[in-house]
């Protein structure tokens, strides 16, 4: 009896004293390349905070020039002088994106056409979890339409760009949490049934199949698509969730930094010889599992088609 109240007592400290090692166990996976970006174009949704931020960094950091799209421009712009002044690269930008709103993505999307000839990388990272359901300007489910159909939609806007650019990337940071996300098609919009936990799990599933089907779409066409797996991550994606928050503080020590959050990200952007693994998908800067559901393609075909119908995009 004695030993287990030692035991218990002693636990903490224990769990401190090997938190380095333990984090540095579960952070493996460092993206190693040397790539330069002078010339490049790069758009990085949701790039005002966490993991987007980090990434909007090292590619500023590399030369890029880079476009942080956000709902909160004007903590965008904190964002985007705080690395123009870490990096020295002054081609640090903020556009609006609402991903709620398709007339705010096709208005970003407009506006980045007519000022720029090229577009290299688009990193759709910005997303919602977890949150009560509400809907989007246009009616969809919150995650379905922020973390799928928005995204979805951008990616759609912007394809001829990439395509004219290429050899260029795109890179949907999805979860692992896919793994217990279904895509209920009579039940899209979360109307007959909801789960805040589950529907962000369908919105993971969705970036991944969306990822297949769009490589499938693109072989040939020198654009290159990757999900991925980011890990859990220090972030502001939780502030939903009183569970989560707690359970993020309780296991901080455990948890990746938004630095360490984006290597794989970067490593899907920048790493030489990722032409032929497009469509897969990576966690810690390889390629990784994904669900039965995840690898269905006849999903991922209809699942495209009906995006496309919400979203009025011709079928072709």
């Amino acid at each position: 009896m004695i030993g287990v109240l030692l035991l218990l007592l002693l636990l903490p400290l224990l769990l401190f004293i090997a938190a380095p090692q333990i984090r540095k166990m579960l952070s493996n996976g460092v993206c190693t390349s040397t790539a330069q970006l002078p010339g490049k174009v790069a758009v990085v949704t949701g790039a005002n905070t966490g993991i987007g931020k980090e990434t909007a960094k090292e590619l500023a950091q590399r030369g890029a020039r880079v476009y942080i799209a956000c709902r909160d421009v004007q903590k965008g712009e904190l964002v985007a002088k705080e690395i123009q002044t870490m990096t020295g690269n002054q081609q640090v930008f903020v556009r609006k994106l609402d991903l709620a709103d398709t007339k705010s993505i096709r208005a970003f999307a407009e506006g980045f056409l007519a000022d720029e000839k090229h577009l290299h990388i688009l990193i759709n990272n910005a997303g919602v979890m977890m949150c009560p359901y509400s809907k989007t300007a246009d009616g969809f489910e919150m995650h379905i339409g922020v973390n799928h159909l928005g995204h979805f939609l951008l990616t759609h806007l912007l394809l001829e760009k990439l395509k004219e650019s290429a050899p260029s990337r795109v890179v949907n940071v999805s979860s692992l949490a896919h793994a217990l996300g279904r895509i209920h098609f009579h039940n899209l919009q979360g109307e007959k049934f909801y789960s805040a936990g589950l529907a962000y799990c369908h919105s993971k599933l969705a970036n991944i199949l969306f990822t297949k089907e769009l490589a499938r779409r693109l072989e040939g066409s020198g654009v290159s698509v990757y999900s991925v797996h980011p890990g859990t991550v220090h972030s502001e994606l939780v502030r939903h969730s009183f569970f989560m928050r707690c359970m993020w503080r309780l296991f901080s020590f455990f948890i990746k930094t938004p630095q360490q959050g984006a290597q794989t990200s970067l490593h899907c952007a920048l790493a030489e010889g990722l032409e032929n693994l497009s469509g897969n998908h990576f966690s810690d800067c390889r390629v990784t599992w994904v669900s039965a559901q995840a690898r269905n393609m006849t999903i991922a075909r209809r699942l495209w088609d009906v995006s496309c119908d919400l979203l009025g995009i011709p079928l072709d």
